[in-house]
């Protein structure tokens, strides 16, 4: 029993289909049957993984599946330490993978926690107080400020009845709600002033309301119902290493097996297996047999890269260490390099874009326009006239204005200190269009605590939308008698409110600290005033005065707000963020399409978005009600031109998500509400922001802002980019080294030689060797061109035109190397293949060792990068040379290994040869610069 187009219907209407009373409420026994049927208030979740689903994930990876059938053959064939390498490396990529993903995702708890713990409720005709949860269809709840909506509510009664559904809407202002309402059944829902909503706070006011819908019936259910329904999908990155691990994986069984059948039917004698019988030949052939197999388990372990998972798990990891640095705080490990790869940033505008507090910016009395600087509600700023500094204190205009503007108010400014950083903050209490006007004054050193001894407030009227205004009556001491000076007076009523209206009740306006008759002149040059706010996206306000000979018995709108006195106009607007600016400059710079997509109105939406530079001429501006209309195919075809998006519900901002993606661009969608949760699930990745966002957008998005400072975003997509292009540099490496240990093993049985590299040699150069230099590629601080690149390609392998030509020259230059170095070694050391294994063992080693600091940069020269700006790459190039060492010299290790004690001759036998393969990197890359035109750093 739930209607979702109770805004449309009349309160007779809904009582009836809900069969309840307006001044009764439900009965309690119906009131537990509707309990039992349409169960409790409260939202639902499904089901997560376990644990060993969670395992099975890993292992059901292609690359790991022939990792664990190279360990089970070498169990097999008794190489235990071969088979204990493998598994080992397997276990250790695993359980990183099932701690991170084990990290169950909370926006459900979060969702809950928005839903009211009690409400106030009509039940036999009694007003009670019950849990939130045991709330259903058909109650009658009661509403007062300060308290969260408990259900989705058509309201049945609005007294002064405002409510920030900014989490919900995007819109930074209460929404002032009436009751007696019908509205049409596709309207906004920002637009819905006879309803509440499930979850949104209520500033202002009181009133009462029908629940019409509750638990996942309600706005914020749905929501919770779209968060849960999007599967996630995988990272690029992910999708291309598992792809280029079916890849490798491929051609190594492939390769494994074409050596096992060549290296048979090389063999002259298996003739004599058609004369003996199969089965007797491989029994008397068995050692050989054995033979082929362990070679084809070295070419395995030479072409799988052991180490690949556990280096990008563990590269991950320290990205995501490093961006909390830059006030990122990567919820899912992925993240890390998709936010590097997005192509388009879909933002909310209120607290993202701008700062999600109204703000004073102009202001106009006695003639003269008037602009006041300062962020946020901190009250620090000056007033200018143009280019020049304005003194409102000496001007009587703007000083009485800004005093109407903060005696005749609510709202409070008060000085907070954060418990967890000791940093003090300034904060409103009440509304923020309040709020705003309360700051102005206080930067012209006008304080509430101040003027509630020279003006106290006596009487009031309260604000309401049908008049569109508010009142209060004060008494006039002290110092606050000169500004009246024009006209003394004991008692003086102050009005502010809508301009029209408090217009059409004045008789004179101030100018210079006179009053002067108002004139249908005078009139028409104070709308062209609020027209031109207007249009510059301002919220304008109007505050007039009248001076009272005496308090009024029973003041009313009739005998108070008339014969007004016009003092002037106060604009305000939810401003940028001041670093926003730049920050979309050098996202365009970076080839970064940035859509602003918010629940406020187009005007406002659109000025904001010319002022920050993000809406451009040609750009596209749409509202909600026209992407209704938009088959998703025409939202898609619309997207490379849409750069605003206003006016909008949560479904629509997953469609235009979904619109971009059909335009093959990865997402990167920010946001801090409970509007945002579903855009910030179905995008690539979600970007939430961490002071101001909700519980709900932070637990969903992948990433959260720390400081909610978009230029943080741009600062962490620098980050991504970074990070995906070291993956690529130790993927270059460990693949490069990965296709010389195959052309070594395959083209030395090609031409008849011993293999030169033994399977665990193999496995200490991939793991050991090779692991330490690539996890500190991982640890580069990027190019620093890398954000005047535009984003690579979403369809773009990692291993791109270049990289496989540089990849295919390295390791054919490292096979060439090795198998000549391999061959001077059996010809100076006839009969022993130890030495001439150990010395191609090392040679090898110490080549990749070098490759590793030209591989720090795709296309700039190890020369002028410079060889020590990566301390950690030094470290890791130091500890594997001595590791390596170890192995060759250490006698107790050599038995492992199988290797012998080099002498000096054979280092300088060596020597050319280790210097092949970096010595190639370096002049490809000088190549690679050529033909991409790329000047040095």
């Amino acid at each position: 029993m739930h209607d979702k187009e109770a805004h449309a219907k009349q309160l007779e209407e809904l009582v009836s289909e809900f069969s309840t009373h307006l001044e009764r409420g439900l009965s309690q026994s119906d009131a537990r049957a509707r309990l039992e049927s349409d169960g409790p208030n409260e939202l639902t979740e499904r089901p997560r993984p376990g644990f060993l689903a969670l395992l099975w994930n890993q292992f059901n990876n292609y690359l790991v599946i022939i990792l664990v059938v190279a360990a089970g053959i070498s169990l097999a064939l008794g190489e235990y330490i071969d088979s204990i390498a493998i598994l080992f490396i397997i276990v250790l990529n695993s359980v990183v993978g099932v701690i991170q993903e084990s990290k169950a995702e909370q926006a459900l708890e979060a969702l809950k926690k928005m839903s009211a713990p009690s409400a106030q409720v009509l039940r036999d005709g009694q007003q009670i107080s019950i849990p939130g949860r045991e709330l259903v269809p058909g109650d009658i709840v009661l509403l007062e400020a300060g308290n969260y909506v408990p259900a989705d509510l058509r309201l049945i009664e609005s007294i002064n009845l405002k409510i920030e559904e900014a989490s919900l809407t995007g819109e930074s202002v209460p929404v002032e709600k009436a009751a007696n309402v019908v509205l049409d059944a596709d309207i906004p829902l920002g637009d819905r002033k006879n309803t509440a909503f499930m979850g949104t706070l209520i500033t202002y006011g009181r009133g009462q309301g029908l629940v019409t819908g509750t638990g996942m019936s309600t706005q914020i259910g749905l929501i919770a119902e779209m968060i849960q329904s999007f599967e996630a999908e995988d990272t690029p990155l992910q999708k291309k290493l598992e792809y280029l691990g079916k890849v490798l994986g491929t051609a190594c069984l492939a390769i494994c097996g074409l050596v096992f059948i060549y290296g048979l039917f090389r063999d002259t004698h298996l003739s004599s297996a058609f004369e003996i019988g199969f089965m007797h030949y491989l029994e008397s052939e068995k050692k050989d047999i054995i033979g082929l197999f362990m070679t084809a388990v070295s070419l395995a372990i030479a072409a799988v890269p052991e180490g690949l998972p556990a280096i990008v798990t563990i590269c991950l990891a320290l990205g995501m260490q490093r961006m909390i640095r830059h006030n990122a705080l990567i919820r899912k490990l992925p993240a890390v390099e998709t936010l590097g790869c997005a192509t388009v940033i879909c933002s909310d505008k209120t607290g993202t874009l701008t700062q999600n507090e109204m703000t004073v910016v102009q202001g106009w009395a006695g003639g003269k326009r008037f602009r006041v600087t300062g962020e946020g509600y901190a009250p620090v700023g000056e007033f200018f006239v143009g280019e020049t500094p304005f003194d409102t204190a000496n001007d009587p205009d703007a000083s009485l204005l800004l005093t109407g503007s903060l005696v005749c108010n609510d709202a409070k400014l008060v000085e907070k200190t954060d418990d967890e950083t000791g940093r003090k903050f300034w904060r409103i209490i009440g509304d923020p269009t309040e709020g705003a006007m309360v700051v102005a004054a206080a930067k012209s050193m006008y304080w509430q605590n101040d003027f509630e001894v020279q003006l106290p407030r006596v009487q009031e009227i309260p604000f309401d939308s049908d008049r569109k205004r508010m009142t209060t009556i004060h008494h006039v001491k002290g110092t606050a008698h000169a500004l009246f000076a024009e006209m003394p007076t004991p008692v003086v009523a102050f009005v502010k409110g809508a301009p029209d209206v408090i217009l059409d009740l004045c008789t004179k306006q101030r100018v210079d600290g006179k009053l002067v008759d108002l004139d249908d002149d005078a009139r028409a040059a104070i709308l062209e005033q609020n027209h031109d706010m207007a249009s510059s996206a301002l919220r304008v306000l109007a505050v007039s005065y009248r001076p009272l000979p005496d308090l009024i018995d029973q003041p009313t709108p009739e005998n108070v707000e008339k014969d007004l006195v016009f003092i002037g106009l106060v604009g305000m607007i939810d401003p940028p963020r001041p670093e926003v600016i730049e920050a979309l400059k050098i996202a365009r710079g970076a080839g970064l399409k940035s859509v602003m997509v918010t629940g406020d109105y187009k005007d406002t939406a659109e000025a904001i978005a010319r002022d920050i530079g993000l809406l451009t001429p040609n750009g596209l501006v749409l509202t909600g009600p026209e992407i209704e209309v938009l088959t998703d195919a025409e939202l898609a075809a619309k997207a490379p031109q849409l750069e605003v998006c206003c006016r909008v519900s949560p479904q629509h901002k997953t469609r235009i998500v979904d619109a971009m993606k059909a335009n093959n661009h990865v997402v990167a969608m920010t946001g801090d509400g409970v509007n945002d949760a579903p855009a910030l699930k179905r995008a690539n990745i979600g970007v939430a922001m961490g002071v101001t966002g909700t519980d709900v957008a932070k637990q969903t998005a992948d990433m959260v802002l720390t400081d909610d400072n978009f230029a943080s975003i741009v600062s962490a997509i620098e980050q991504g980019r970074i990070i995906y292009s070291n993956i690529r540099k130790f993927v270059y490496f460990l693949l490069a080294c990965n296709i010389g240990e195959i052309l070594i093993i395959f083209c030395a049985m090609l031409l008849g030689m011993p293999i030169p590299l033994l399977p665990v040699q193999l496995l200490w150069l991939n793991l050991v060797s090779d692991g330490a230099p690539a996890l500190a590629l991982g640890l580069e601080q990027g190019d620093s061109d890398i954000m005047k690149e535009p984003p690579r390609s979403p369809l773009e392998p990692v291993i791109n035109k270049d990289m496989a030509i540089g990849i295919s020259v390295v390791g054919i230059v490292d096979a060439v190397a090795v198998l000549t170095v391999f061959s001077i070694a059996l010809a100076r050391y006839p009969g022993n293949l130890a030495v001439a294994q150990t010395v191609a063992f090392t040679t090898l080693c110490c080549s990749e060792l070098l490759r590793a600091f030209a591989s720090r940069s795709e296309y700039h020269s190890i020369f002028t990068i410079g060889f020590f700006t990566n301390r950690w790459i030094v470290w890791a190039v130091g500890a594997s040379f001595l590791l390596v060492l170890m192995v060759v010299y250490i006698p107790f290790l050599r038995p492992f290994f199988d290797t012998v004690p080099l002498s000096l001759g054979d280092w300088a036998l060596m020597l050319p040869f280790c210097f092949a393969s970096p010595v190639a990197m370096e002049l490809l890359k000088f190549l690679f610069r050529m033909h991409r035109g790329i000047t040095a750093k």
